[in-house]
């Protein structure tokens, strides 16, 4: 076992990096013709197929605090972490048959946009500001930070700062070319991902099979990690009682049972996947019959990725806890990382491509979603009002050249304390807070048609404060156990409420209050949307999608209940 790779690793890598190089390039001379169409250049407007829209959503989704985060919750909790992969899938299902015709309708291209569309100017700039500092300093800087501490410890330590840079630069290649390059590339990032994660997965469980002594078999060792870590394979986390261990607390305070069902995991989901300019984009530019089969796809794509990043997780913590990982280092979260080291040469390249892939694929999509807010809707529309589609993207390209700069600069030393807090956490912290408010502002502002901007800027604000109240204060405030929630020791000499919880008393709230203001206003608000029940129809080659969707996900509850 090793950290360090070999030859055969550097050539594994150097084909990926040139397969995808050389494949972007393609792509980029293919649309030459229309390099100064500021919708082509955005959007890769009427261009891209349902399999390539697809496969960017899930290679845009899937980055390192995925690999390295999710990872680690499968070690800490099992596979009730999958919920968030299994329940995005139900997400995918409900943004295409609902939300996606809003949009296409409405002729959406941006998440501002839509909130002009709808409410008005004031609400638009504030949330393209909020979303552009959210991307860059949050999102980005997460991103790059998660990825080059992983890769630089599975190279041997020494090249955080050029690994860094280097993967930087490759996502600033990518992105230049525009939404088309970035969204065909990620074909390939996202084949290279699901490969060398399934790899990965493989050499785990044929790795526990040897160490337990039922040998190299996969299946096996499947078998082996159901009989060492039962609790590992239950996707409800019981309720604290008052013998619990703190262990098993602070479990709770991760994923809080079937109350995560009734609250917080949904609201992550449909604000994530539904009101979120870094992957909507993907579908904005397509008509609505290719747009709902690639969210589709990106859903049956998502019932794989708990295989990818939780499987080795739970590996590791049954070969941590028979004494055969003493290499596991940092803890829940290296155990990713760990695994690694039990992978071949050649095949750990072939790893480190995956991650490399799932890294670029993130940052390349995010700061493209970056320079389509502040192009279109910032600089066009306060800066340089009357831009040309040459200079659209021009700006574009400036933004999404200064975005990363800043990035980089931001992540060099870590100035924003991201391995303080770890990467996953320091993401959710900072989205988690503003995801109450802003999908009430959303779900209302599409189907309610007496919702007010007056009720929209509140809902957003709200939405912040009531999560800031409900995390950090509401106990010391209102007691422990109350009528709305149940605050448990968190083993710091404090008390919490699950931060799932947190977040379905925040939105409950948010939207009577958004709902209390809109009545004060008329009964039809003059920039509600028209909607008709045709725009919710779906053909039969999409239902039989859904159904295909729905059933594995009802079998694997049933398995894992």
């Amino acid at each position: 076992m090793s950290s360090s790779l070999g030859f055969a690793d550097y050539a594994v890598f150097i084909i990926y990096f040139l397969v995808v190089s050389i494949y972007g390039y393609i792509i980029y001379r293919k649309r030459e013709k229309n390099e100064h169409d500021a919708k082509a250049y955005f959007l890769a407007e009427g261009t891209l197929t349902w399999w390539a829209i697809g496969a960017s959503l899930i290679a845009s989704n899937i980055s390192a605090e995925q690999f390295i985060g999710m990872s680690g919750e499968g070690f800490f909790l099992g596979v009730a972490v999958a919920a968030y992969e299994w329940v995005a899938a139900i997400a995918l299902i409900i943004i295409a048959i609902w939300f996606i015709p809003v949009y296409l309708k409405n002729k959406i291209y941006t998440m501002p946009q839509f909130l002009k569309t709808r409410y008005n100017e004031t609400t638009a700039l504030i949330m393209a500001v909020f979303w552009l500092f959210l991307y860059v300093f949050v999102n980005l800087t997460s991103i790059l930070y998660l990825g080059a501490v992983a890769i630089n410890g599975l190279a041997g330590g020494d090249y955080l700062h050029v690994i860094m840079l280097g993967l930087a630069i490759f996502a600033l290649i990518i992105s230049l070319g525009g939404m088309k390059v970035v969204a065909y590339t990620d074909v390939i990032q996202v084949a290279v991902l699901i490969i060398g994660g399934l790899v990965t997965s493989y050499i785990a469980l044929t790795t526990v099979g040897e160490y337990f002594g039922v040998g190299k078999d996969a299946i096996a060792g499947f078998n082996v990690l159901m009989e060492k870590a039962p609790e590992h394979f239950k996707m409800i986390i019981p309720r604290p009682t008052a013998t619990s261990t703190q262990l098993e607390i602070d479990k709770y305070l991760t994923f809080p049972g079937m109350l995560s069902y009734l609250a917080g995991i949904w609201i992550i989901n449909l604000n994530y996947w539904g009101c979120n300019q870094y992957i909507t984009q993907r579908a904005l530019g397509a008509d609505l019959t290719t747009a709902r089969t690639g969210i589709l796809f990106a859903g049956l794509l998502k019932l794989l990725m708990p295989v990818i990043v939780m499987l080795p997780g739970i590996a590791a913590y049954v070969l941590y806890q028979g004494g055969h990982l003493p290499q596991l280092v940092g803890g829940k979260d290296g155990a990713y990382s760990a695994m690694l080291t039990f992978l071949p040469t050649g095949l750990k390249g072939l790893s480190v491509a995956a991650l490399t892939a799932a890294i670029v694929a993130s940052l390349a999509g995010k700061v493209n979603s970056i320079s389509t807010i502040y192009t279109l809707d910032v600089h066009k529309k306060y800066i340089q009002k009357g831009a040309s589609d040459r200079a659209q993207v021009n700006i574009g390209r400036y933004a999404v050249f200064a975005s990363m700069v800043l990035a980089v600069l931001f992540t060099w030393n870590d100035v924003l304390g991201i391995g303080g807090v770890g990467g996953f956490t320091y993401i959710q912290k900072y989205t988690g807070f503003i995801s109450p408010g802003v999908f009430a502002m959303f779900f209302l502002g599409m189907f309610w048609k007496r919702t007010t901007g007056t009720a929209a800027i509140v809902g957003v604000l709200a939405g912040f404060l009531l999560s800031v109240l409900f995390n950090e204060y509401a106990p010391a405030l209102f007691g422990n156990e109350t009528l709305l929630y149940t605050a448990w020791p968190n083993g710091k000499g404090g008390f919490e409420i699950p931060f799932h919880i947190c977040m379905g008393l925040s939105f409950f709230f948010t939207m009577l209050l958004m709902i209390g203001i809109s009545f004060a206003g008329p009964k039809v608000n003059p920039k509600a949307f028209e909607l008709d029940t045709e725009m919710f129809k779906v053909k039969p080659q999409t239902t039989v999608l859904i159904i295909i969707t729905l059933l594995i996900i009802a079998a694997l509850y049933v398995k894992f209940w």
